[in-house]
């Protein structure tokens, strides 16, 4: 492969990378097919340099290979993209460490001293700043969506192989050192070279759980920094030591809670995912305390404790007779590994405790309690001038006690609200209260919720069958961990298609019911919990009725009692880019979420609501995705209040969170935005420009309706995208349809979103957008959009993640997959309106951005596309070969032992070009 793709660090390392890769190619499948790899590679970079003739060659050898050949080529260009990505990924540690060094005592961009620079000069003064920090917090939650397209072992060698890179950089290294991580570089990449690239089948939702927390693990140490730097940031810009930083980063998931559509996500499912990510954090947490009992040796003779401490370990010593063996044996000077000990021996209990035995006698029922019994440690050693060790050693564990709690990540479940209607109506018939419920308009929906929710009807589980008694068994299951553990484990009960008030009283209804089924005999003083219910809005005529759903719900009793909270009355609203995108194009579904914000943000200031917003981006920028700070600084002005929670999904889990450098830089960032956005008071925009955009909107939504509504649509989608061979890809344990396909309501946004960015057309990230600019620019000229780019940070948002998805689109790419149409298909028509409505979109961009060619401004970004272009054409090309095979095999009824190895290859290749592109959808 004996490329060079730059002079710098990192084209070095890519360069070495390649070279094992192609000794390894040659030594397990032999010099001619290495020559072979290298001869198409040769012909997509002439190709690319604009020899046509060399394109031609290409299209032909691709057709001529046999499936060993096939088998060689695909993965030698898919692992290259693995390697030339851990390159860049190693690089992008090396370069936020040199830049840390040059900014020296000066606060780097992004940071969180940067961002408490900016307040202060904003005017935000201390009283302000408190009352900022008591709210201010990042959550982050982590969902199953099936776009993460590796193995898990995969990450794992790349992990591996990254760290070995990352090593040779490594200063003062002999070169027998330096010869000994070489060779152990090209042992990982033959182990990679050798294991499937594809997992044989789909993953359960159980080993999806266990890839969430194989991620979230980097998190345990990075989080302590970044509450270390935000202390730090206060002292630089106020002068104040912050001796309890806020809880400000929290991490949520959805992963075996996320029931929409997922028939594999049952209550007991559910139940072993809160155990598990029960056992993970106390497994860390046994962890960190035997590592502090091995260091705090510290002899009461030199160092007096406090009377506080020779309290705790007597009244253990007493109160859990099983402690006594642990701590007898060591000496009675030690106290600090005496209690150590205790809280080992507690946490050891809890690891084995269950919902079933929540009395258990030792197990702590909190993590207030851990906390609790770890500052004893953090208070006597500061007693006696151990501060520095209390710094070191026990700060940490607080910090990590207080995020990750014992819980890891707070747990949502999520349904649709067409279950619950279905649910509902089935109970109702039976209990005798209603026997048309699903029939009932909204209002009659409403009257028997409300008038049944202080006295339910008295329900059992195992009367009914189905979706009934799973939603059932459910509610009773949350019911059960809260009373046992607390509302922490459970981070809130959201609603996919909120499209009425009803939706959301229907959970509430729900929880009212499973919290009275569950009262323990002869309790009395026993009210709901205030588990969040969080209504989602995901398609634009929902988007637009959010405030009015809010406004009614505020106005009932029951709900805002359910809403009010100690510290004030809170709602979290969660908005969906994806559907939202699915179904009304990139511009309409932008501004329709950005107004939909504003009204709902409106509606909590007028009720005197906190309001939450819950953003449920992807990671593709047709599902919300880009630079998540751009994002962040683009919401609408007082729509953030210091606390944002938002979706971290599929392959953005790998990218953000596999290093704990980067993760570190991205969490600072996430931060350093939501603070900046929080403080921010610009003028709002002016009225011409909601008008504008108003009018926009209207013109580009009809233009994307027009293309899915053309009657030979999802004969296009089918044909011309890899939708059928990526619905059968076992990358998530989720189906990708709701239902068989007949419809695109019946299609996932993410198979939407992945089809369109496997075969390059990038569709959703701007379809529509260039007819709705063009009205404007033809009706007003440039200068109002181009005012609007300037001063407009969510115009702009819009506008350069539209550019960065049409550089990386490939018409002649998405032309050859286009080409799989039966000729004389009037389908064809669609393509023709894609190739110019893509012409039309680019040129708008380039006007208001005043650009000459797409990312003329961001040059490295450029070069980085132009750089992997010449290896992802032919996995496309590949793909587009396959897939005409597949469907040639399948109507001749041919070899299905043949078809099957044909539509394995069909799945690296879509691996392949997931690698190259840096994303799925």
């Amino acid at each position: 492969m004996d490329l060079t793709l730059t002079d710098t660090d990192l084209g070095r390392d890519i360069e070495l990378l390649a070279s094992l890769l192609a000794d390894i190619v040659a030594e397990q499948e032999g010099p001619e097919m290495l020559a072979m790899v290298r001869e198409v590679r040769d012909l997509a970079i002439a190709r690319r340099a604009g020899d046509d003739a060399a394109g031609r060659k290409l299209v032909e050898k691709v057709a001529s290979l046999t499936p060993d050949e096939l088998a060689v080529l695909i993965p030698a260009l898919s692992i290259f993209f693995d390697l030339a990505n851990a390159a860049e990924d190693t690089h992008r540690v090396r370069v936020l460490g040199q830049r840390e060094q040059e900014a020296g005592n000066e606060p780097r961009p992004e940071s969180l001293r940067e961002a408490f620079r900016t307040m202060k000069a904003r005017g935000v003064g201390d009283e302000a700043l408190e009352e900022l920090l008591e709210k201010f917090c990042v959550d982050l939650v982590f969902t199953a969506h099936p776009t993460e397209a590796k193995r898990r072992t995969t990450r794992r060698l790349l992990r591996k192989l990254r760290t070995g890179l990352q090593g040779l950089h490594g200063t003062g290294l002999s070169e027998r050192q330096l010869g000994r991580l070489k060779d152990k570089l090209r042992s990982d990449l033959t182990i990679l070279w050798q294991i499937d690239q594809t997992r044989a089948e789909r993953p359960k939702v159980m080993q999806e759980v266990d890839r969430g927390l194989f991620f979230v693990g980097e998190l345990w140490r990075v989080i302590p920094d970044i509450h270390r730097e935000l202390r730090r940031a206060s002292v630089d810009a106020y002068g104040r030591d912050l001796a309890a930083t806020p809880n400000f980063i929290k991490f949520g998931s959805w992963i075996g809670g996320d029931r929409d559509g997922n028939p594999f996500v049952t209550h007991d499912v559910t139940r072993q995912t809160l155990a598990k990510l029960r056992a993970a954090a106390v497994v860390r947490h046994r962890e960190t305390a035997h590592e502090l009992y091995r260091m705090l040796v510290i002899s009461d003779r030199r160092a007096d404790a406090p009377d506080a401490l020779r309290t705790a370990i007597a009244e253990a010593y007493d109160r859990y007779p099983g402690v006594r063996a642990e701590i007898d044996h060591i000496s009675k000077t030690e106290l600090y590994r005496r209690w150590i000990r205790v809280i080992e021996y507690r946490l050891d209990q809890s690891s084995e405790s269950e919902i079933s035995e929540r009395t258990r006698f030792a197990a702590y029922g909190s993590a207030a309690e851990l906390e609790h019994d770890v500052r004893l440690i953090d208070d006597a050693l500061r007693a006696h001038n151990g501060h520095r060790v209390a710094d070191t050693y026990v700060a940490d564990w607080l910090v990590q006690i207080r995020t990750f709690g014992l819980h890891f990540a707070s747990l949502d479940v999520r349904q649709d609200s067409a279950v619950h209607i279905a649910v509902l109506d089935e109970v109702f018939k039976a209990s005798g209260v209603c026997d048309n419920y699903a029939e009932l308009d909204e209002a009659g929906k409403r009257e028997v919720l409300l008038g049944s929710l202080d006295e339910p009807p008295k329900l059992f589980a195992a009367s009914f069958e189905g979706m009934t008694r799973e939603t059932l068994s459910l509610f009773r299951l949350l019911a059960d961990e809260i009373r046992a553990y607390g509302t922490e484990p459970i981070g809130g009960m959201i609603i996919s298609m909120t499209r009425e008030a009803s939706d959301v009283l229907a959970v509430l209804w729900f929880w009212n019911w499973a919290w009275k089924a569950t009262r323990p005999e002869g309790v009395t003083n026993d009210p709901l919990p205030p588990v969040p219910i969080q209504p989602l809005f995901e398609t634009i005529d929902d988007l637009r009725a959010g405030a009015q759903i809010l406004t009614d719900l505020f106005r009932m009793p029951a709900y805002r009692e359910h809403i009010e909270l100690p510290g004030g009355t809170r709602q979290t609203v969660m908005v969906g880019y994806s559907d939202s995108c699915k179904d009304g194009g990139y511009l309409a579904a932008g501004w329709g979420l950005h107004k939909a914000q504003r009204m709902i943000t409106e509606v909590c200031q007028t009720e005197g609501v906190d309001l939450v917003v819950f953003h449920g981006r992807g990671g593709s920028l047709g599902r919300g995705g880009g630079p998540a700070a751009r994002a962040i600084l683009s919401l609408p002005n007082g729509s953030v209040g210091g606390h944002l929670r938002i979706t971290e999904q599929g392959e953005v889990l790998a990218e953000r969170y596999d290093d704990p450098v980067i993760a570190h830089r991205h969490l600072e960032q996430v931060a350093w935005a939501t603070l900046l956005v929080t403080t921010d008071d610009p003028a709002p925009p002016a009225d011409v420009w909601l008008d504008s955009m108003d009018a926009m909107e209207e013109v580009s939504l009809a233009k994307y309706r027009a293309l899915i509504e053309h009657p030979r649509f999802m004969v296009y989608f089918d044909r011309a995208t890899p939708i059928g061979e990526i619905e059968n890809l076992p990358i998530g344990s989720r189906p990708a349809r709701r239902r068989e396909r007949k419809y695109l309501t019946d299609l996932r946004a993410i198979p939407w979103t992945f089809s369109w960015t496997q075969a390059r057309y990038f569709l959703p990230a701007w379809y529509g957008l260039g007819t709705g600019l063009k009205s404007h620019l033809d009706a007003h000229g440039p200068d109002l959009l181009r005012a609007m780019y300037a001063d407009w940070p969510m115009f702009r948002a819009l506008i350069d993640n539209a550019e960065l998805a049409l550089a990386k689109a490939d018409m002649s790419i998405a032309a050859r997959y286009a080409e799989m149409l039966e000729e004389g298909d009037t389908a064809a028509e669609i393509w023709d309106s894609i190739r110019a409505e893509f012409d039309v979109t680019r040129d708008a961009v380039l006007a208001i951005n005043e650009q000459s060619e797409l990312l003329g401004g961001v040059g490295w970004l450029q070069d980085s596309i132009k750089a992997r272009n010449p290896y992802v054409d032919p996995l496309n090309l590949i793909q587009v070969e396959l897939i005409k095979r597949l469907r040639k095999s399948d109507a001749e009824e041919g070899d299905e032992a043949a078809r099957e190895r044909d539509r394995e290859l069909v799945r690296l290749a879509i691996q392949g070009v997931a690698a190259g592109l840096r994303t799925t959808g």
